[in-house]
């Protein structure tokens, strides 16, 4: 059984800049991809970023170019670096662990972000 502790969410203008971190539980954690998820009010869950194992990202491409993903294996932690943040970026941000070989798939509890104009 693995728990995903996000936090870092707030309240932030827009331009402004957050950090969210998703503490993780397990011992596999470094053979896990991770992702980071939001949903806002009245829509679909959709993916922002994706991290390897090996460290390889990807981003959706409302992110790019303003959002990196990062991990430190040795904290069991996986980060999301939000620059240049939009009013539309406002969400509930999940992080996730998706079913793999050494894994099931999981969820945390999801942190607010939200940027006013």
């Amino acid at each position: 059984q693995v728990q995903l502790v996000e936090s870092g969410g707030g309240l932030v203008q827009t331009g402004g800049s957050l950090r969210l971190s998703c503490a993780a539980s397990g011992s596999r954690f470094s053979r896990n991809a991770m992702d980071w998820y939001r949903q806002a009010p009245g829509k679909q869950r959709e993916l922002v970023a994706t991290i390897t194992s090996g460290g390889s990202t990807d981003y959706a491409d409302f992110v790019k170019g303003r959002f990196a993903i990062s991990r430190d294996n040795a904290k069991n932690t996986v980060y999301l670096h939000m620059n240049s943040l939009r009013p539309e970026d406002t969400a509930v941000y999940y992080c996730h662990v998706p079913r793999s070989y050494y894994s099931n798939e999981y969820w945390g509890q999801g942190t607010q972000v939200t940027v006013s104009s």
